[in-house]
């Protein structure tokens, strides 16, 4: 026998709706990306600078902003084209990466390497927050919510479809 608390209808007062797919996901993946760098860069440069110098710290900060800044890029560009043109993101994204190593590359070329530069905190930082970046993003990719088929409103429910098909033979 239903409980007042439970009616036999199948509605319940506290029962959440579906919710659609994730509009524009790329700015909050990039939001979870950066921060999850930026909490390890800073207490990694934090440590650096206590350890060893205040130089070192710097080291870890930069090598952290240009991880930060080269994989931040592509999430925006994705933001940017993904409403637009979302079939051709992916092509866009290959694009950008190989612009953004070259580019990435010359700027470190052209500058050179700084005299206060630590290379050993500059790369321990560097890998860090590729490492923590990659979780963060892997962790936020994996709870969108990505419709895999393309229901159109008000059409036919799938076992009406297949009764009217059964019918017609």
């Amino acid at each position: 026998m239903p409980r007042p608390e439970r009616p036999a209808t199948g509605a319940h007062p506290n029962l959440v709706q579906a919710s659609g797919a994730t509009e524009s996901p790329w700015l909050g993946i990039l939001g979870r990306s950066a921060a999850a760098g930026g909490v390890l860069a800073l207490v990694l440069a934090a440590a650096a600078a206590l350890a060893t110098s205040p130089p070192a710290g710097l080291s870890v900060l930069f090598g952290a902003v240009l991880v930060m800044a080269f994989f931040g890029i592509s999430l925006l560009i994705g933001h940017f084209t993904g409403r637009t043109n979302p079939s051709g993101a992916l092509g866009l994204f290959a694009v950008t990466y190989a612009i953004k190593v070259v580019g990435f590359a010359a700027v470190l070329f052209f500058l050179g390497t700084p005299g206060w530069l630590d290379r050993t905190w500059f790369f321990t930082g560097a890998l860090a927050t590729v490492i923590a970046w990659q979780v963060a993003e892997v962790a936020a990719f994996s709870r969108l919510r990505t419709p895999l088929y393309d229901d159109a409103p008000g059409g036919p429910p799938p076992a009406a479809a297949v009764e009217r098909r059964s019918e017609g033979s």
